[in-house]
C-alpha cells in the first residue's frame, strides 16, 4: 500500500466511504484519467450506471445515512482530491483536473418529489457546489487550466494563477488533507519560480537595451540580435520599471527598504518597554508617508491605533507576541479587517493619495520588521481578492495593480531572483 493510500485510510470516516476511496486509489494506478473522469461522472453526476456494483451500493448507504450535508461535502471533497492529488504529479494528466472539476458546473437540478438514490446524489452534489470547498476547487481548476490554455477572461477571479501568495488562503481550507496541501505548495513553488525566471529575463533584456542605447552606431545592429522578452506582469513597462526601482532602490534618506528595516530592528532590540516600541514603530511608518497625506486624518488614526493596541502591556518588554500582534493590527487597519467586514477605505485612500507602489512599500516596511506577519498580509489580500472575484479587471484597476506590486515586492525581498544588474543602468 503506497503512502497516499495509507494516508487516506488513516482518515477514514466509515466503511462505505473507504470502499469508494479505495476504488479510486486502486484505479488511479491502472486506469487513464479519462476513464476515471467518466467513472466520477457516472457515480456522482448521473448517480447511476456505475460499473462496480459494490461501490455504487456503498454510495447508496452513504447518502441514506448522511442527512448531514456537511458530512457528505467532506466525503465528496476528499474523493475529488484523491484524483487531483495524483494527477498533479504528472504533467500529462494535468488537463484531467479542470475536466473533473468542470463536471460540477451547470449541473441539472434534482427532480422534485423523487426519492431515488440517483436523485439524492444529484441533490447532494448540487448542494456541494454552493459551499466554500467548491469555490476553492474552481480556483484550483483556473490555476491549472491557465498553464494549459492561458485565460483571456476579463474577470479578477481568473487572475488567481498569477498570485501564488494567495494560494494558501484561496485554495486551501481548514480541513484540507495533507496531500492537498502538498499539491498546493508544489504548484505555489513552481509558480513563484516561473515568475522570478521571467522577471529576471525581462530585466536582463531591458538592461541590455539600455546598455546598447549608449552606443548609437551599434545600437541598430545589436537590437536586431536581442530577442524581445515580454513583460511578465499586468503593469505597463513604465509602471513595472518604476516599481522595481522603488522596491530595490533608495526611498527614505538614501536608504533601501532593507536597510531601513535593519536599522529599526537594531535600534529596537534594546527598547525596554512595549509602549516605547510602538512609538518607534509609528516613527518608522511615518517616514514613508507622503507629507501632504500624513498631515490629514490618517496620521491621527494611525497613532491612535498603535496607542490603543494592548495598552495594558505598555510597561512590559516588547516580546515577539506583542510585536506580531501590533503588526497584525496594523494590517487590519491599513488593508482590510476580515471577510465578514471587508471595508477597506483606508487602503483605497492611501492608494488614491500616495499611489499603489508607495502604498505597497509601506506594507512591505511592516513585513520586513516582523517576518511572521507576511502570511497575515497575504490573508488580507485574499479577502480583497475574494471580495472582488466577480468584478472585471477594468472595474478595480487599483486592486490589480496592488496585487501585481505585491508580487514584485515579495519576489525582490523574499524570492531568489537576482536583479542586481538593474542597478547598473537607468531603465526606461
Amino acid at each position: 500500500m503506497n503512502n497516499l493510500h495509507q494516508s487516506y485510510s488513516r482518515q477514514q470516516g466509515s466503511q462505505e466511504e473507504q470502499v469508494i476511496y479505495d476504488y479510486f486509489l486502486q484505479h488511479i494506478r491502472t486506469d487513464t484519467p479519462g476513464q476515471l473522469v467518466e467513472d466520477f461522472r457516472r457515480l456522482f453526476i448521473e448517480g447511476r450506471g456505475f460499473r462496480d456494483i459494490e461501490v455504487y451500493t456503498a454510495l447508496e448507504k452513504i447518502i441514506k445515512r448522511k442527512n448531514n450535508e456537511y458530512q457528505f461535502n467532506h466525503f465528496f471533497n476528499r474523493c475529488c482530491h484523491i484524483l487531483i492529488n495524483h494527477w498533479q504529479m504528472d504533467v500529462q494528466s494535468y488537463s484531467a483536473i479542470p475536466e473533473l472539476i468542470g463536471l460540477l458546473e451547470n449541473l441539472a437540478p434534482p427532480r422534485s418529489g423523487y426519492q431515488s438514490a440517483a436523485n439524492r446524489v444529484r441533490y447532494l452534489v448540487k448542494n456541494f457546489t454552493q459551499c466554500e470547498d467548491n469555490v476553492k476547487l474552481q480556483r484550483l481548476a483556473r490555476v491549472i487550466n491557465n498553464r494549459l490554455n492561458p485565460d483571456k477572461s476579463d474577470l479578477v477571479g481568473n487572475l488567481i494563477h498569477r498570485y501564488p501568495y494567495l494560494y494558501n488562503h484561496c485554495l486551501l481550507g481548514d480541513e484540507s488533507s495533507q496531500e492537498h496541501q502538498q499539491t498546493v505548495r508544489k504548484i505555489k513553488t513552481q509558480t513563484e519560480k516561473r515568475f522570478e525566471v521571467n522577471l529576471s529575463r525581462y530585466v536582463t533584456y531591458k538592461v541590455r537595451l539600455a546598455q546598447i542605447s549608449r552606443s548609437p552606431e551599434v545600437a541598430q545592429e545589436k537590437s536586431r540580435i536581442i530577442r524581445p522578452v515580454k513583460n511578465p506582469t499586468l503593469l505597463k513597462d513604465k509602471e513595472l520599471n518604476q516599481a522595481l526601482k522603488h522596491y530595490m532602490g533608495t526611498v527614505d534618506g538614501g536608504h533601501t527598504y532593507k536597510s531601513l528595516s535593519n536599522n529599526f530592528l537594531t535600534h529596537t532590540v534594546h527598547t525596554k518597554t512595549f509602549g516605547r516600541y510602538k512609538d518607534d514603530l509609528y516613527e518608522y511608518i511615518f517616514t514613508s508617508l507622503d507629507p501632504k497625506y500624513s498631515k490629514g486624518q490618517f496620521n491621527k488614526n494611525l497613532y491612535n491605533l498603535l496607542q490603543n493596541t494592548l495598552p495594558e502591556c505598555n510597561n512590559q518588554r516588547p516580546t515577539e507576541f506583542l510585536m506580531l500582534r501590533t503588526s497584525s493590527q496594523l494590517m487590519n487597519f491599513l488593508v482590510v479587517e476580515n471577510g465578514k467586514k471587508p471595508e477597506h477605505y483606508v487602503f483605497v485612500d492611501m492608494i488614491s493619495n500616495m499611489g499603489v507602489t508607495r502604498t505597497m512599500g509601506l506594507l512591505l516596511k511592516v513585513v520586513l520588521v516582523s517576518g511572521k506577519v507576511k502570511p497575515y498580509l497575504e490573508k488580507r489580500f485574499s479577502i480583497l481578492f475574494n471580495h472582488y472575484e466577480s468584478f472585471t479587471k477594468d472595474g478595480v484597476p487599483w486592486l490589480v495593480k496592488s496585487l501585481e506590486n505585491l508580487q514584485l515586492a515579495f519576489s525582490v525581498h523574499f524570492g531568489k531572483v537576482d536583479l542586481s544588474c538593474l542597478k547598473q543602468v537607468k531603465m526606461r
